[in-house]
């Protein structure tokens, strides 16, 4: 499975979130502690900032550790809210940049950690619930977080907060297919998240807020967020609730 992480809080670099702590989201990509059935997250990486009006994205096809470019521009990049994951392919999808996520839709930020059980079989259904693709052009990716993805941003332009319409696209989904269905999300203003059969971990302080697949280092701030629960935080704080 991936490896994804959020940040909202005061400016901060990008190498400082991705590169700097000792067990950074680039180490997670070649030595990963809690993967799930798989040891390397090598097929492709990307990370989303919010720049004043702007949401930046990067992406690559590649292993994080071989962008060397973007590892020097990651010291100068600053933003208060970040999104970024290292994907490991699930088998029978592409490794190229269209399935490097984070995902981008307006002010979203996406990311999805796992698989939807036998995707061939419930493609369909799927692609019926997230709607008319035209309206998420990077939801036409080759895999299935972009169907996930498609989903929700069906359910924030309907008016679900951000959280919520991560909540009503794992129920949707999961009464569909059995999977893995951690995602992640930001609107630049705030971060939500799931657990539904992987890890996840947040870490607050005072205006300040990290979700992480796994902790970037060993600090005891770090508290695990339990099984099949909703992640809502904002500067002001983190609420987590049951996930049904």
């Amino acid at each position: 499975m991936c490896r994804h992480l959020a940040y909202l809080g005061p400016p901060r670099s990008l190498h400082s979130l991705v590169y700097g702590p000792p067990h950074s989201l680039e180490r997670q990509s070649y030595a990963p502690r809690m993967n799930i059935g798989n040891v390397l997250n090598a097929d492709g990486f990307g990370a989303g900032w919010y720049a004043g009006d702007r949401v930046v994205r990067y992406r690559r096809a590649q292993p994080i550790w071989t962008d060397t470019s973007f590892a020097e521009l990651s010291e100068i990049l600053q933003s208060s809210c970040v999104v970024a994951a290292v994907r490991s392919a699930t088998v029978g999808f592409p490794v190229e940049e269209s399935g490097a996520q984070p995902f981008r839709c307006e002010r979203w930020l996406f990311s999805h950690n796992g698989k939807v059980d036998g995707f061939g079989a419930v493609e369909a259904k799927l692609r019926e619930l997230a709607g008319d693709l035209s309206l998420v052009p990077e939801a036409r990716a080759p895999l299935d977080s972009a169907l996930l993805f498609a989903r929700a941003v069906r359910a924030w332009r309907g008016g679900l907060s951000l959280a919520e319409g991560l909540a009503e696209t794992v129920r949707t989904a999961a009464a569909i297919a059995p999977g893995r269905y951690n995602l992640l999300a930001s609107d630049g203003a705030s971060l939500a998240a799931t657990t539904w059969g992987d890890s996840l971990f947040v870490r607050s302080a005072e205006h300040a807020v990290v979700l992480a697949s796994e902790p970037y280092d060993e600090s005891p701030a770090w508290q695990r967020v339990p099984d099949r629960s909703l992640v809502a935080a904002d500067r002001h704080g983190v609420v987590i609730h049951p996930l049904r």
